[in-house]
């Protein structure tokens, strides 16, 4: 499949029944899904079934008709896809709690010493409870605009709400994430 093959071009063959075209839509976003998943759930296990539910709904939508291309780009809608199935799985998790076991010890890197090593994992991992901690509207559109790059335009149509909106919850997210991060080093 050529490179320059648009994702709507992939659709259209999709619904045609061309099972190379679903092949490679999926090899395009799988990377790009899973990572936003793992992102908004926090966690990694969860999200490999997410994505590949995410791209379960995908193909029966595509193959029998439920996605009109005129309505939103196809990378838009994978996204509003797995942001459902990821508020889904938050939501149950919420009313099913788990215990979670510690995780075990891994070895530091090569090159990094022990504490150079524990002081990056720790620092990763309060950013990543800061993150947690935002409102899920604010977790969405930080995780959308900053791991995988999108637009406030494009994250509008993923979240259904408007450029402004979002620029503001960016906004509030990026200000708590400073008091929150300052607050942990000061």
């Amino acid at each position: 499949m050529p490179l320059e093959t648009t994702d709507r071009e992939l659709a259209g063959r999709i619904a045609a029944g061309d099972v190379r075209a679903f092949d490679a839509l999926m090899a395009r976003y799988k990377r790009p899904v899973l990572n936003f998943v793992c992102r908004l759930t926090g966690d990694a296990t969860e999200a490999e079934d997410l994505a590949l539910e995410v791209f379960v709904k995908a193909h029966r939508a595509l193959t029998g008709g439920g996605y009109r291309s005129g309505r939103a780009e196809v990378s838009t809608w994978l996204f509003q896809i797995a942001r459902n199935a990821a508020l889904d799985f938050l939501r149950h998790q919420q009313r099913h709690p788990t215990v979670e076991l510690p995780e075990s010890a891994e070895p530091a890197a090569p090159g990094k010493s022990a504490a150079q090593e524990l002081s990056a994992h720790e620092t990763g991992a309060q950013i990543a409870a800061a993150v947690a901690e935002l409102p899920e509207d604010q977790r969405t559109a930080l995780i959308l605009a900053a791991y995988e790059d999108r637009s406030q335009n494009e994250i509008a149509a993923i979240m259904k709400t408007s450029a402004k909106s979002v620029e503001a919850r960016l906004y509030r997210a990026r200000q708590y994430l400073r008091q929150r991060l300052a607050a942990l080093r000061g």
